[in-house]
């Protein structure tokens, strides 16, 4: 369900908070000389269309403003390890500099949380006694923090604690626990009596257990929804995370040293780079509106600009990817931002920046169509692609201003400019492969967009949504599957790419129409229009996008085709409600917690009375 919102006026942290906590955890780290390794998650049974290549050719930007987080607050031994790129990384085995580190940093998408916590359970083999604070975090953790948690006898492994916000929450957390550390304590040591004094309670964005710190939970405290960063100048600088890179291959072990920095373009040519958070539209099957507590965040255009100078001189990067969830949400601001990047004055070998840079972002129909006459400044400040939620064109699914005649222009202004297309497309139940006389097929939708311009495309199936609106609705109405032909549903198969909710009689239908959708734009006969169009405003990047494509498609369709015939010949088990916690989640002063799902049990308290002289045990609901 979507995440509830800070009372108003309490969503964001004061100006300058986040710049204070950084210079206060630099005069307090040093003396303790702590080491820490952060691992982000990553299960390669989801490597598909649309995010094929990309997918282990970009280092995803929460490990690192995670690591930069830490070195910036004065921990100089640091390692981010990549399961894209270190895929027998063995959590038990781990050592920087032949000592197993003071903290252990995961963290996971929701598909990506099978591979999180077997990580977990790795790490806590490591005798209690020299074991890291292990810390969960990313975007399951702020959707599903008891996850992280574990009490099943015969798999005891979990967090220590689960950090459900950005990076002031973390930073907020390791001060917390400095505060009471002594000298030769360990920081799991000092965490739990850290958590016992109280230090913890007022740090909304925290999840961890009580009890003993051996012992299976059976209970979670939930300290709140987060403040966020409102200001994301004040965030540390990112270049640093890039020389915290553990260096690929197949050892279980850590290198002895980071990846050279005259390597890293060549395993990570894309750079994500924070640009902007916030959207302005609330669809009910996307969680982005009520995770930024329906605020708009972005770094200043001088930040952004300083940013991408100094990847591109230190790194030699040369492609961005903006982690954005809709750039042209406020024009003004955008305009500044690009305006920046189009006229900066810094310079590397000779160049100026828009020259050095190429990068893309997302945006909606809607608000390309209000930037019109502002779209060649735009390209002028390196911006070669733009990512387009169009979902339907009939706006039938879902309206954010777009149309079919709306998204053609839109479309087409972004071709003339000589910035490429790329949408985003959701199928869903009601949309037929085909219509006659209407757009409203899948297919018609996709030989527009052809048409108009698009570069790429990415068809993905209507699935259960964590943080989303439609989340609890999608399992309430029997949507969902619990498991086909005797296989249950799991995390990394909620990518879009498999159909595990629908209504349809032949849901096996909906996995092939994903495959003819992207068959009709990937093929042969469009490459070769594409090779011959290479000349136009676009060049040669889409026939290098079709051979991508089709590259791609083969392995969905390899990926896919066993669950299409499970579809098709075996039978549905329906779930009947949400998934839920089997650990309670309450609140430090024992309300109900901001990320319990809902119907979370809540944990029995036995309480003593005497009846007739007998002594009796009742267990009542602990409020």
């Amino acid at each position: 369900m979507e995440l509830p919102s800070r009372p108003r006026g309490d969503e964001l942290l004061k100006p300058g908070e986040m710049l204070d906590l950084r210079h206060r955890l630099r005069n307090v780290t040093p003396p303790h000389d702590l080491c820490a390794v952060v691992a982000c998650a990553f299960d390669h049974r989801t490597r598909m269309l649309p995010f094929i290549f990309s997918d282990t050719r970009m280092v995803p930007a929460g490990v690192r403003a995670v690591g930069s987080a830490l070195v910036d607050s004065g921990i100089e031994k640091v390692r981010i390890v990549l399961q894209q790129w270190n895929k027998r990384f063995d959590a038990s085995r781990m050592k920087i500099d032949g000592r197993v580190p003071d903290l252990f940093c995961v963290s996971s998408m929701s598909m990506h949380g099978q591979q999180a916590m077997r990580m977990i359970r790795d790490a806590c083999r490591i005798d209690p006694s020299r074991r890291p604070l292990i810390i969960a975090g990313g975007s399951q953790a702020v959707y599903e923090p008891h996850r992280f948690f574990s009490n099943d006898p015969t798999q005891p492994a979990s967090a220590d604690v689960v950090v459900t916000g950005e990076e002031y929450v973390m930073l907020s957390l390791l001060e917390a626990v400095l505060s009471v550390k002594v000298a030769s304590e360990s920081m799991r040591s000092a965490f739990y009596r850290a958590r016992d004094q109280g230090a913890l309670d007022d740090i909304p964005g925290l999840v961890y257990p009580m009890l003993d710190r051996n012992a299976l939970p059976e209970k979670l405290i939930d300290t709140g929804i987060q403040r966020l960063l409102g200001d994301l100048d004040e965030l540390p600088d990112p270049v640093a995370g890039y020389a915290l890179l553990e260096t690929p291959g197949r050892s279980p072990l850590l290198a002895n040293q980071a990846l050279p920095a005259n390597r890293i373009r060549r395993y990570s040519p894309i750079s994500s780079i924070v640009l902007t958070y916030g959207c302005k539209f609330a669809c009910q099957y996307c969680p982005i509106p009520a995770y930024n507590q329906r605020k708009h965040r972005l770094k200043s255009g001088e930040r952004i600009a300083q940013e991408m100078h100094r990847l591109n001189a230190t790194y030699g990067l040369k492609y961005y990817f903006g982690a954005d969830d809709n750039f042209f949400n406020d024009h003004q601001r955008t305009l500044d931002i690009v305006t920046q990047l189009a006229d900066s004055d810094l310079t590397h070998n000779g160049k100026p920046l828009h020259q050095r840079i190429r990068w893309h972002t997302e945006v909606t129909v809607h608000d390309t169509l209000k930037m019109r006459d502002h779209l060649p400044l735009i390209r002028k400040s390196g911006c070669r692609g733009l990512w387009l939620g169009v979902e339907d064109m009939t706006a039938t699914l879902v309206k954010k201003g777009q149309s079919e005649d709306k998204t053609i222009e839109a479309f087409k202004l972004l071709v003339e400019a000589g910035i490429c297309p790329n949408p985003m497309m959701m199928h869903h139940d009601s949309q037929p492969l085909y219509s006659r006389g209407s757009n409203y097929g899948i297919l018609n939708q996709v030989s527009q967009l052809r048409k108009a311009g698009a570069m790429s495309l990415q068809v993905l199936m209507l699935v259960p949504a964590l943080g989303s609106g439609l989340y609890n609705e999608t399992y309430d109405s029997g949507q969902a599957f619990d498991a086909v032909a005797g296989r249950p549903v799991e995390r990394w198969m909620h990518d879009g790419n498999y159909v595990i909710a629908s209504h349809a009689k032949r849901p096996w239908v909906k996995q092939v129409n994903i495959w003819l959708a992207y068959m009709m734009f990937y093929n042969p006969i469009n490459l070769a229009r594409a090779l011959w169009n290479h000349r136009g405003p676009l060049g040669d990047r889409p026939a290098a996008m079709q051979l991508v494509g089709m590259i791609g498609l083969t392995q969905n369709i390899r990926r896919t085709f066993g669950w299409m015939l499970r579809l098709a010949t075996g039978r549905f088990k329906r779930a009947t409600a949400p998934p839920t916690s089997a650990i309670c989640l309450r609140s430090p002063d024992g309300t109900s917690a901001s990320h319990a799902p809902r119907d979370a049990p809540t944990k029995p308290t036995v309480v003593p009375i005497t009846l007739n002289q007998t002594p009796l045990q009742i267990a009542t609901a602990d409020q």
